[in-house]
């Protein structure tokens, strides 16, 4: 098996090599709460950002491959932290720059990205999820946003990427209103690459991550760089959107979003807003 020593010091997320010069990066479910998937607590929201300029400058890996383990793809944000964001500037300060370098990172990784995601897909995993190259879902896979279910604007990844992918009339309707998305569904509206049946799930994005390892490396990469500087343009939009989520963590509507989520009842956001 090839060296993993410069992913030494990754204690959150598990990596793997596979043929070819794919690199496997598992965020792990099982264990990491009661629920059997994984949450984004302060290390793995820091590893996932950082992850990306390893993977880049790693001269072993052609393609990276992210998912999920357990019971879902990724749980979303630890409360806990969530709670030190809405309370601790300095804590708010840090997570955003984390934030914002995951969107980028990703986007200017040099290496394709493939994602395989079953279950739930919420939060800073989800970023990675649909920021992908090529992005695969499982059937049966709920995509959730869950910014403003929270009480916060729409900032990670949403903003760049969704109305690109699905159009503005879907992002609008799924990102304002939480609405989950199956993988069937998000495959319809181009929200994803590709929808599977959940056990060829894997099978699937290991093919077509081989596939891209064993192809012109350059051409490939060339084509991600170009395609994405659609992504690129949009970092203006981007830049705000995430501006807006954390001015959001330092207002009110983030502590009853998060009360709510503790006590499973629907929030009861008081009304009005500065803007």
């Amino acid at each position: 098996m090839s060296d993993l020593s410069m992913y030494s010091h990754y204690t959150s997320l598990e990596l793997r090599r596979h043929p070819h010069g794919v690199l496997e990066v598992v965020m792990p479910g099982a264990g990491a709460n009661k629920s059997g998937l994984s949450t984004a607590d302060a290390n793995m929201h820091r590893e996932l950002a950082d992850i990306w300029r390893d993977i880049d400058r790693d001269p072993e890996t052609r393609v990276a491959l992210i998912r999920g383990e357990g019971k879902g793809f990724s749980a979303g944000g630890d409360l806990g932290l969530v709670e030190e964001m809405a309370n601790d500037f300095d804590v708010r300060a840090r997570v955003w720059h984390e934030a914002r370098d995951l969107v980028y990172n990703v986007i200017n990784c040099g290496k394709p990205i493939v994602s395989a995601m079953h279950g739930p897909a919420v939060g800073a995993g989800l970023v990675a999820g649909l920021l992908a190259d090529i992005s695969i879902a499982s059937k049966s896979a709920r995509i959730i946003d869950g910014h403003t279910r929270l009480g916060v604007a729409a900032g990670d990844h949403a903003a760049i990427v969704w109305p690109l992918l699905c159009g503005m009339a879907k992002a609008k309707y799924y990102l304002l209103l939480c609405e989950p998305v199956s993988g069937e569904e998000a495959e319809r509206i181009g929200l994803v690459s590709l929808a599977v049946d959940e056990p060829d799930l894997m099978p699937k994005a290991m093919e077509v991550a081989t596939r891209l390892a064993q192809g012109s490396q350059t051409a490939i990469r060339w084509t991600k760089y170009a395609l994405n500087n659609w992504l690129r343009s949009a970092g203006p939009t981007f830049d705000a959107s995430l501006a807006l989520e954390f001015m959001g963590f330092a207002g009110p509507d983030v502590h009853e979003g998060m009360r709510s989520l503790r006590e499973r009842r629907a929030p009861d956001f008081p009304g009005g807003a500065p803007f």
